[in-house]
This record gives C-alpha cells, structure tokens and sequence, in this order.
C-alpha cells in the first residue's frame, strides 16, 4: 500500500471511531427523548447538532471538505426533495438546509435500537423494500401526514448508494409520491461519491458538492416528471463530476471509475 494511501486509511479509521461513538451517543439521548417525549425541538436541535458536527469532523480529520448551495430553490412549504445518493454525507450535509425533514428510509434502519427511535421523533419515513411496490401506498400515507406537519420529504429515487458516474437507475416510488402529494420536487445533484465511496473503506480528501436545483412543478403527467427529474439530475451530477475531474482528484482511479470517467467524456462530446 503506498504511503500516502496508508496515511489516509489511518485518518478515516480515527474519522470512523469518532463518527460511530459520537452517533452511539447522541442516539441513545435522541432515542430516549423520543420514548418518552415523541417530537421535540431538543430532539431536532441533537440532529442539526450531529449534522454540524460531522461535516466539521470529516473536514478535520479525512480533508473532505463539504459545498452545499442552491438551498433558495426550495419553495416554501411542502415538497419532496430528490436527491442523488453516492455517500452517508449526503444525509449530514443537506440535512441543515431543508428546514425539517422527513427522511425516508429502509426499515432495518428504523429497527436499530435508540437510533431508529431517535429517526422516528424526527419524522422519519419507513419503508420496507422487501415488499416491493406493495410498501409503496404505506410510504405515500406517512409522507402525506409528514407534508401536513409542515415537513419536506427527502427521499433517494434510486433507492439506494450509487458509485459516480454509474448509469441512472430511478425506481417509481419517486413517481408514485409525485403524483400523491402534488407537490413540488427539487432535484438534488452532487458528487460525494469521488471522496466518500459506497464501501470504500477510505475517505478521500477533496472538496464534496451538492446542488440544489430548480423545482419540478407538480401536475406533469408520470413520464414526462421521470424523465425532467432524471435528465435534471444527471446533467448536473456530470457537470459537478466534470468540474472535480478538471480539478484532479487526491485519490487512485480504479479501472471501474476510469471506464465511468471514459462514458462521462464520450456523453460531453455527443452534447456538444
């Protein structure tokens, strides 16, 4: 392993023992609260806190830096937040920017002790993907009473990580809730994928971006909102992806991110 590599493993394993010992703890506060009181602001407050908290750490101790803008796209009121998923960052670090969110997430999540608790007071959304498109109606029913709580859903349509620059896979859960709530949708692209990767087991250093993008009116029929929603997405992942690769990345290209990267300029010289 070369030196510099070997300097950095050992920076995010210290990252990684501060990150899950200080969760450990805040979960079982948050958790408790939650037991016992349900929604609270002190409740709130320990995730902004945690959210604030480990983008100073990551910075600190791995070198990724965090770069979040757009936030004035997102409308007032209700909406749904539809964010590309490469990174555990992508929840910390758009978190503080969505005013009170109601994330959802897969069921084994909501079922770890204190910290599924702590994500139900915060009004967290389970869904359980075993069941497929059949979780889809429970999904809607608790985003619909989240968005009358004055909360804004934020949900991954791919469903899951995906490595940058992998091809698009967008579930229709995305859709069905489009359709549902008729509310407006903000894209969200980003690029944290390069830094930190679906089970890398390092964190890289460099600067992660997110942006906010223009809303998605509601009232589009079903294909023509996937298609805007991922063609929107896409191009301004690509286009962040572009700009961190002009800038160089502090990191070894596997021949898996290579070939991506190959697709990434043949795509940009179709464009234009």
């Amino acid at each position: 392993m070369p030196f510099k590599t070997a300097i950095q493993a050992i920076r995010t394993a210290i990252f990684y023992v501060v990150f899950i010992g200080q969760t450990s703890i805040l979960a079982i506060i948050a958790g408790t609260i939650g037991i016992i009181a349900g929604r609270t602001q002190f409740g709130f407050a320990i995730a902004r806190y945690w959210c604030w908290s480990n983008v100073r750490i990551l910075r600190f101790l791995t070198g990724m830096d965090t770069d979040v803008a757009g936030a004035e796209n997102i409308p007032p009121g209700g909406c749904i937040i539809a964010s590309k998923h490469q990174s555990d960052w992508d929840i910390f670090a758009t978190f503080p920017h969505v005013g009170r969110p109601a994330f959802i997430a897969k069921k084994e999540l909501m079922r770890i002790p204190f910290f599924g608790w702590a994500a139900h007071s915060l009004d967290c959304i389970e869904i359980d993907r075993q069941k497929g498109a059949q979780a889809i109606p429970e999904m809607i029913a608790q985003a619909r009473a989240a968005t009358e709580r004055g909360c804004r859903i934020v949900i991954y349509p791919e469903g899951t990580r995906k490595a940058p620059l992998a091809p698009p896979d967008y579930r229709q859960g995305i859709v069905r809730l489009y359709g549902e709530l008729n509310v407006p949708v903000v894209p969200v692209a980003l690029d944290s994928g390069f830094y930190w990767g679906r089970n890398s087991l390092i964190i890289w250093p460099g600067k992660a971006k997110a942006r906010f993008l223009p809303a998605i009116a509601p009232g589009l029929p079903p294909d023509v909102f996937l298609a805007t929603l991922r063609q929107t997405i896409e191009a301004a992942s690509d286009d962040l992806a572009r700009q961190a690769l002009e800038k160089g990345l502090d990191r070894p290209v596997d021949q898996g991110l290579e070939q991506r990267i190959a697709q990434l300029h043949q795509r940009q010289n179709t464009t234009y």
